[in-house]
């Protein structure tokens, strides 16, 4: 696709859309969309289009434009609950789920471990990330540039943004590793990005975080917990600094958020975990329309055998402790004759309902009592650990943990963490990369893995238009 045939596309977008005083809405709608662009930096959306609308001179389209980013995390790439997803192809990749679906579907290839860097699954996680990260810093740039929203607006807007960006980057680093961080719009930069080490990507999205952190409100904008306030951008903060190793402020961020129990109050019923009230919710997608549910559920459920996209791994099932109850609150099973299968049931609605009874959680206080639990016991403090564990366990109707090395808590952790965030944007992969267990865990289920495939292959195709993204990753 030439360059000028985006903005032929974008014109397209707008005439479906009767709301014209959101053009710059449109506009990033559109950019985001494009999905056959040669790669992310060919998408270069002038400033004059988006000072002349006028939208970041007013508070509610300015919201507006920010509110359109989320759809398109919730609708496409990593963040979305379809096929296309980190709940399913992590999932199929690590010992989740069993792929029953096309035999010429991309996420068959997930699955059997024989992924290649021309996967079209590979570029469009790539490519949908960069084109919703230049969104982000589309907002920054243009709130920046506004003479007429308050310093408030600003800084909530500026913060979302961030916020967006360093979650985006996040996700990039852990699936393809070294990676450009992209904090620009200008055309000839981006065309040229740099890949940075781990190590300095971690360092800027904690300094994006962290500012985010400064900006946010503590409360949320909207009740439903759709926008993020101060706890959301402190959550992920928590999750970065512990992969990054920085036991003590992982601790410290994700006590943050236990603290405040005026905002979110632990639950005990497994079954109300997932719906759109819950108060262990810290930030989550909302349907496109009321009466719309999870993607998730259109995804993961299923109501005869066999599945016809994917189904729960006997590895997963049989990784439940006897009595654990989110065995029976969280997983269905459908028998055809002699024949049983197992599906994610967290989210129990699979179509429309006369209301939207839940939404996709991004976010959820069971995992900021886990990232304290590790940080604590990788600080020696196996007591500290034990209570945020065991407030897990008890939840499952399970007994305390009986671990009482440090090394015996770390493992009852990561256990602790694969049967809680199962189809949950591909926290099990991680897990188990971050502990450098994935070759021990995989290798006896997935034909031909090596230790090089902890990370995915850098798309072929943004390869060839930025020679700066050399070397592939290895094993490619």
């Amino acid at each position: 696709m030439e360059k000028k045939s985006i903005f032929l596309f974008i014109q397209e977008r707008v005439i479906e859309i009767s709301f014209n005083n959101f053009l710059v809405v449109l506009l990033i709608s559109g950019m985001i969309l494009t999905q056959g662009c040669d790669n992310f930096v060919e998408v270069d959306l002038p400033s004059s289009q988006l000072t002349q609308s006028g939208v970041f001179e007013d508070k509610a389209t300015a919201n507006a434009a920010m509110v359109s980013i989320y759809a398109k995390m919730r609708d496409s790439g990593i963040l979305s609950g379809n096929l296309s997803g980190l709940s399913n192809q992590m999932g199929n990749y690590s010992d989740e789920l069993v792929y029953y679906g096309d035999i010429s579907g991309t996420t068959r290839d997930f699955y059997n471990n024989a992924i290649l860097p021309s996967n079209t699954e590979v570029f469009n996680s790539w490519s949908s990330s960069y084109n919703q990260i230049y969104a982000a810093n589309a907002i920054i740039e243009a709130v920046s540039a506004s003479s007429a929203l308050g310093l408030k607006d600003k800084n909530q807007l500026t913060a979302e943004a961030l916020f967006v960006r360093s979650l985006l980057h996040f996700y990039l680093l852990n699936l393809y590793g070294d990676i450009p961080y992209i904090t620009t719009t200008e055309y000839q930069k981006n065309r040229a990005a740099k890949k940075m080490p781990c190590a300095e990507l971690y360092s800027y999205i904690i300094k994006d975080l962290e500012l985010a952190v400064t900006l946010l409100p503590e409360e949320y904008v909207s009740s439903d917990r759709i926008r993020p306030n101060k706890s959301v951008a402190m959550a992920l903060l928590a999750r970065a600094y512990l992969y990054n190793r920085q036991w003590a402020e992982a601790a410290n961020a994700a006590s943050y958020l236990l603290n405040n129990t005026q905002t979110y109050t632990w639950q005990t019923n497994l079954s109300d975990m997932f719906l759109k009230e819950s108060t262990t919710t810290i930030w989550q997608f909302k349907p496109r329309v009321d009466g719309q549910n999870t993607q998730e559920g259109e995804t993961f459920i299923f109501t005869a055998g066999p599945p016809s996209l994917v189904a729960l791994s006997t590895n997963l099932i049989n990784a439940f402790e006897p009595g654990d109850q989110r065995k029976e609150y969280w997983i269905a099973k459908v028998t055809t004759g002699t024949d049983t299968w197992y599906h994610a049931n967290k989210y129990k609605q699979r179509s429309n309902t006369s209301g939207s009874l839940e939404y996709s959680i991004v976010f959820r206080l069971a995992e900021q009592y886990l990232i304290r639990s590790e940080a604590r016991a990788e600080q020696g403090d196996l007591a500290g650990a034990k209570e945020d564990l065991d407030k897990i366990r008890h939840t499952a109707g399970l007994a305390g943990t009986t671990a009482l090395s440090q090394s015996q808590m770390l493992k009852a952790i990561l256990q602790e963490r694969r049967v809680e965030f199962f189809t949950e944007y591909g926290h099990r992969f991680f897990d188990l990369k971050r502990a450098n267990h994935l070759d021990e865990s995989l290798s006896p289920l997935k034909t031909g893995w090596d230790t090089t495939d902890k990370l995915l292959p850098l798309p072929e195709s943004e390869l060839i238009l930025n020679p700066n993204l050399k070397p592939q990753n290895p094993g490619y």
